[in-house]
């Protein structure tokens, strides 16, 4: 049977503005807003900007002042942590309502990841000026955002522990059934992420090299664990998978 290589959605080629209805929903259903009426949505709304972003831009860098915070509105985004030793750790990948950056407000004073776009985006951010009287209005949003915050920090607490330990194809196994439990698409009993991660992301979430996740992934793919193509991977297995990411790892790969 001939395995499909392109992807099954086509993605985009174009940066683009979102339209303010679409701005709007996303907010409406962001759960920091959960509980604001149209109208507070809509004042909200008034002081974002609104930017589109090419497939792969940087839409801030590590270490850069934290003024905005950064809702987005379409796309994908990822986030890479620098380490002390000089690695970079994809720490999370944000969807369309979550919520990333942060503000000195917050009591951050740089960005401690840095976000660039997986897809065309399209995201919308506030100043930490607008952002204070938003709070002053609204301070179940404060709470919301405080706990949002504390949730992506133990996210990337766990993405950097999940370096530490196993073998590379387990780290790998691991980071697919991550992914797939936030960002799947159930098909025809597989589950599918279309998703443009590129061998250099899979090493940069799993603590490994370009060489050794290809490796582990050429391996799933000759199991019939997974399939992949052009800007997606199917999980075909997701019980073997499942075996593969708990078992004891008593003896590492070279190259990881």
């Amino acid at each position: 049977m001939h395995r499909r290589t392109t992807p099954l959605r086509r993605p985009c080629a174009k940066p683009h503005h979102c339209p303010r209805r679409m701005r709007l929903k996303v907010l409406s259903q962001a759960r920091f807003f959960t509980g604001l009426d149209i109208g507070e949505i809509t004042a909200i709304e008034a002081r974002m900007r609104v930017r589109g972003y090419a497939e792969g831009e940087r839409i801030y860098p590590a270490g850069a002042r934290a003024d905005h915070l950064f809702v987005l509105a379409s796309g994908r985004v990822k986030l890479v942590r620098p380490t002390p030793d000089g690695q970079d750790v994809l720490v999370g990948i944000v969807t369309p309502g979550g919520l990333f950056g942060t503000l000195t407000t917050l009591g951050e004073p740089e960005f401690t990841d840095s976000a660039e776009t997986l897809t065309v985006s399209c995201a919308l951010s506030i100043s930490a000026d607008d952002f204070r009287a938003v709070l002053r209005r609204h301070p179940s949003v404060a709470l919301a955002v405080v706990d949002d915050l504390a949730h992506r920090l133990e996210e990337a607490h766990q993405a950097v522990r999940r370096l530490s330990g196993g073998t590379v194809e387990q780290r790998v196994a691991a980071t697919l059934l991550t992914l797939a439990g936030r960002l799947g698409e159930p098909r025809g009993g597989a589950v599918l992420l279309q998703l443009p991660l590129t061998r250099s992301d899979l090493a940069a979430m799993t603590g490994s090299t370009t060489e050794s996740v290809s490796r582990a992934m050429s391996r799933l793919r000759k199991e019939g664990v997974i399939e992949t193509g052009r800007r997606w991977t199917s999980i075909v297995d997701r019980d073997r998978l499942v075996r593969l990411a708990d078992a004891d790892a008593r003896t590492p790969e070279a190259g990881n």
